[in-house]
């Protein structure tokens, strides 16, 4: 039998011969109980070492295509016909029509934008790898053998200790390890709330414009979900619908507008909280880098009667790579939500766990906080000295002193604009994304993951395409 295999071109031989032999097997250009060269002659034929070949070999061989008989050699073991297609004909399981209203995930960014204004995306080049190298390197010694098993669902002990330690310094966050879960951020911690104390048909509450995340994971497990209006001073609360559940906020620094709550109306929704038997899901996700004036005090602080449960993540402060964030729940709620995190996937990676809890302990978490708030204040100052010099005549920026975006409202539509800015390399979002109901109108930039250097450069192009009437 003459087995044709080109492999001209190609880099991975062991895969193109994988390839080739699994596509003329299925065509039928090799027929079942026909033997296949040795793989030594193969070798020599291909002029390919003959492990190679026998890699290739093994892998159809583990897919159920080939089958070695001892002293006689290797053999197609079935045709095309007696295998399932892999396309089904009709038209399959279909999954719970709350799916269908849920957008796929973002593609990635390939090639990377050349001036990137995303929202919530910090300076990875800045990223502390060196040390991050180190005790990602001790956690992996023979030693630490514990934390390769099965970990605890509420997160590695140490790391929760560092992290209560933390809150309580930093925001005022009176809380002790025992009330803190290990997360992967504040999509999975709506979803283990939503699981304890929400059933399908129920309503939840989200701020309108605000983080589109969380409200699809609520509508994804079948809740009723409300986008109420953001004013001035926040959520606005008179506008929560009667039997709202969970409130999902942002009362430090509302996302996207970049405004905080006022303290008249934190006390409101608190007091609306306990009068309706609510939850609010309180999202701190970028207040680690506060430029003027003291730290907001968080709901948390301000909650006697258990209501809140506290959200922060370490996407925003060292890297989203990390998936690591966690909750501060009232302690009636936490048995219930470690319950839940052992039935979804069960707890964070203990490594990476362990890895920051050291890091927080030494000091370099703190180190990094203090001096990313600087080259973010920079950047942010940077950025609306310029939209004020050079956008003045449509955009107005919001006011913002903390995290790593800033917004501005505009007249119209900017849809047309940001599409065209994508398309010559300025990545950046409309206000109009972020809302449910009544759209706003603007742009919202982002400039932890853009230069200092490159921020004038990227407003100058974004300008020029105003100027052509992308807008």
């Amino acid at each position: 039998m003459e087995i044709h295999i080109d492999l001209t071109g190609t880099r991975g031989h062991r895969d193109a011969i994988y390839r080739q032999l699994r596509a003329a097997i299925l065509a039928g250009r090799i027929r079942p109980g026909e033997a296949l060269p040795p793989t030594r002659e193969l070798a020599q034929r291909l002029a390919v070492s003959r492990t190679t070949v026998s890699a290739a070999y093994d892998r159809l061989t583990a897919e159920g295509f080939l089958a070695g008989r001892v002293g006689a050699g290797t053999f197609v073991t079935a045709s095309p016909a007696e295998r399932p297609s892999p396309v089904p004909d009709g038209p399959g399981v279909r999954p719970l029509p709350e799916w269908d209203a849920v957008p796929p995930p973002p593609a990635p960014f390939a090639p990377a934008p050349e001036f990137d204004f995303r929202p919530g995306v910090p300076d990875l080049a800045l990223f502390p790898f060196d040390t991050w190298r180190r005790l990602i390197t001790q956690r992996l010694r023979a030693g630490q053998a514990d934390l390769m098993t099965y970990g605890d669902p509420q997160g590695h002990a140490a790391l929760r200790t560092e992290i209560a330690r933390h809150i309580g310094v930093s925001r005022d966050v009176r809380a002790n390890a025992a009330q803190v879960v290990v997360t992967a951020g504040a999509q999975q911690t709506t979803d283990l709330v939503a699981r304890v104390l929400l059933r399908a048909g129920d309503l939840a509450a989200v701020e309108d414009p605000g983080y589109p995340p969380p409200r699809l994971v609520l509508g994804a497990r079948g809740v009723r979900v409300a986008a109420v209006p953001v004013d001035a001073a926040g959520i606005v609360v008179d506008a929560i619908p009667a039997g709202t559940r969970l409130v999902y906020v942002t009362p430090s620094h509302q996302y996207p507008l970049g405004l905080s709550m006022s303290l008249d109306r934190r006390l409101e929704l608190l007091d609306w909280a306990e009068r309706n038997d609510a939850v609010l899901v309180e999202d701190d996700y970028d207040t680690e880098f506060r430029y003027t004036g003291r730290p907001l005090e968080p709901l948390h602080s301000l909650d006697s009667r258990g209501r809140v449960v506290y959200v922060g993540s370490f996407s925003k402060v060292l890297s989203p790579a990390l998936r690591l964030g966690f909750l501060v729940a009232p302690p009636s709620l936490v048995p219930a939500l470690v319950k839940a995190r052992y039935l979804t996937d069960w707890h964070a990676p203990n490594v990476d766990q362990a890895a920051l809890a050291a890091f927080m302990a030494e000091g370099g978490f703190a180190r990094h906080v203090r001096r990313m708030r600087k080259v973010y204040r920079a950047r942010h100052e940077l950025l609306a000295a310029l939209l004020a010099r050079d956008f003045a005549d449509f955009l107005t920026p919001l006011p913002s002193t903390a995290g790593l975006h800033l917004s501005a409202v505009a007249p119209a539509d900017c849809g047309g604009l940001v599409r065209a800015a994508r398309r010559r390399g300025v990545r950046l979002y409309s206000l109009g994304d972020f809302g449910v109901g009544e759209r706003r109108h603007g742009l919202v930039f982002g400039y932890g993951a853009v230069a200092a250097e490159r921020i004038e450069p990227g407003l100058a192009r974004l300008r020029a395409l105003a100027d052509e009437g992308a807008a």
